[in-house]
């Protein structure tokens, strides 16, 4: 079993390729403002069609996985490390906005790594 940061690194590329279904509760956007040392974390709502592609519940039309997009995000959430963050999302929000356990699981790998860029200085890119 390869454990260098190699061999660690193409298990989360391979797994980054899988099929995944996604959350009727939304998708986030995810990044850090340096300046204010802080993590964000923006909600946008969506509708999954019979195809279980994400859609714009306002226009109907799908919403690209990459690219830009102009859309007005639902709820910001913000916070200092990963686990303040997941506080605010899910618990102390009367409906979180996250349906799916296999999305609020990468949504906690994300602001781990999130984190770890705002306190290392590396670049954050969301997986």
């Amino acid at each position: 079993m390869d454990l260098s940061v190699e061999g660690l690194a193409a298990i989360d590329d391979k797994l980054s390729g899988r099929h995944i279904d996604l959350d009727p509760g939304g998708y986030f956007i995810i990044y850090l403002n340096r300046e204010e040392g802080l993590i964000y974390a923006k909600h946008f709502t969506n509708v999954i069609d019979e195809r279980g592609l994400a859609v714009d519940p306002e226009t109907g039309k799908v919403i690209p996985a990459r690219g830009k997009v102009e859309r007005t995000h639902t709820t910001v959430f913000s916070g200092r490390t990963a686990k303040e963050l997941s506080v605010k999302i899910f618990e102390e929000q009367e409906l979180p906005p996250v349906t799916q356990l296999n999305h609020a699981a990468y949504l906690g790998r994300e602001f781990v790594r999130a984190e770890i860029a705002l306190l290392t200085g590396q670049e954050y890119v969301q997986d």
